[in-house]
């Protein structure tokens, strides 16, 4: 279908220039006018142009709306094409509105909806897809979007609180290194001549801090730029080295503080997913499959992957978990439950349950922990620069003969 760009007014005689995807030109004037716009010129976009529609992105919040919405209207028995027309009509005109015109073409075209949300990939990832196909075969869309909608709604509060909480401690942290560059760049060199002229023997500490203070004024612009280099280095081999990246995201996992409340959300995330794949009809070994993805980790997808093949060999779910030596203990008894009893729902339920009670505890407990160390660090900087500069002025002072 083609994408258009094109020029209008409006009744106040305001000038716009915008993208819309249409299938021919009326179609686009018609949209346009329901919108209350004049359509001025048009031109229809190159290979290129709509190459960059497919690859563009919409925010989490539009996505859960769009998914509650549409659910809403199918469990009230509205049609599908209407419900979506109705959420594409209801919204405010954006990059997601041209993306529902599409996905209503072609399901008007002949496409089931899961294929329609398909041809957006960067939008409707795979697991979306394969829950809304799996909805649309069991006759279950309305329920599987609900699944879908709290999903993805918590996902969306987990890095909502995430944010939240490193807030303070981000602006501390930046404090901190501000005041010691302001410290080493500014003050320092100042009382370095000071110091020297005071003819007393220059404690070990204070000629430490006066090369570091030289280091900083040296070569400052080292001390600011290698660290950023490095990062982007290290992004850019990582994106093209499948050992270097497995390495890195090792590493992550082990990261003080943070690692283990990485391994936590994703493993939570993989939970989520993995437990309302199985619950609508998705196979084990396909469940694992799309879920190991979500985790966005080489060294937890590569562990999820084992499992998946031990599974596949005949090993039972709790052993194949275990054997990986991913998931606490606690998990795999949860499984080797739902396996003796049969409800294996209700033990990927709790296993979910857990995580996303263990990721809320570790955040909850992050600031109370970061900030007493980077307060003792900051203090801790202060006292040995307060105690590098008086410790050589006391001394010349008591060695003063009265």
């Amino acid at each position: 279908m083609p994408d258009y760009k094109f020029r209008t007014i409006d009744a106040a005689g305001k000038i716009r220039n915008d993208t819309m995807v249409a299938s021919n030109p009326m179609e686009l004037e018609k949209r346009l006018g329901s919108m209350g716009f004049d359509l001025l010129s048009y031109k229809e976009q190159h290979k290129a142009s709509k190459n960059a529609f497919h690859s563009k992105k919409i925010s989490r919040r539009e996505l859960i709306n769009f998914t509650f919405h549409i659910e809403q209207l199918i469990k009230a028995g509205v049609p599908l094409i209407d419900s979506l027309k109705d959420i594409r009509d209801s919204i405010d005109y954006s990059h997601f509105t041209d993306v529902l015109q599409t996905v209503i073409d072609d399901i008007e075209g002949g496409k089931t909806l899961s294929l329609a949300l398909a041809e957006h990939p960067v939008i409707f990832d795979k697991v979306y897809v394969t829950l809304v196909r799996v909805g649309e075969e069991t006759g279950q869309l309305a329920e599987v979007l609900k699944d879908l909608a709290e999903t993805i709604r918590w996902q969306d509060e987990l890095i909502s609180q995430t944010k939240k909480i490193m807030i303070y401690p981000t602006i501390v942290t930046v404090i901190v290194l501000l005041v010691v560059t302001f410290l080493m760049m500014y003050l320092m060199p100042q009382l370095l001549p000071f110091i020297r002229n005071l003819g007393t023997e220059i404690p070990t500490h204070t000629l430490i801090l006066m090369e570091v203070s030289n280091i900083f004024v040296n070569y400052w612009y080292l001390i600011f730029s290698v660290p950023v280099m490095l990062f982007f280095a290290l992004k850019m081999i990582a994106k093209n080295n499948h050992n270097v990246k497995y390495y890195l995201d090792g590493i992550k996992l082990k990261f003080w503080i943070f690692g283990p409340l990485m391994t936590k959300i994703k493993l939570a995330r993989f939970a989520n997913y993995f437990a309302m794949m199985y619950s609508s009809g998705i196979t084990v070994l396909d469940a694992l499959k799309i879920s190991e993805n979500m985790v966005d980790n080489l060294v937890l997808e590569d562990s999820i992957h084992k499992a998946r093949d031990s599974i596949s060999e005949g090993i039972i779910i709790s052993k194949s978990f275990e054997a990986v030596g991913v998931f606490p203990s606690m998990i795999v008894r949860m499984l080797k439950v739902g396996e003796d009893t049969g409800a294996m729902d209700d033990a990927l339920m709790n296993v979910s349950y857990f995580y996303n009670r263990e990721v809320k505890e570790s955040i909850d407990k992050i600031e109370p922990t970061i900030l007493p160390i980077l307060t003792v660090v900051l203090g801790g900087i202060m006292m040995w620069i307060m105690m590098a500069v008086l410790g050589p002025v006391y001394d010349a002072v008591a060695g003063v003969k009265i």
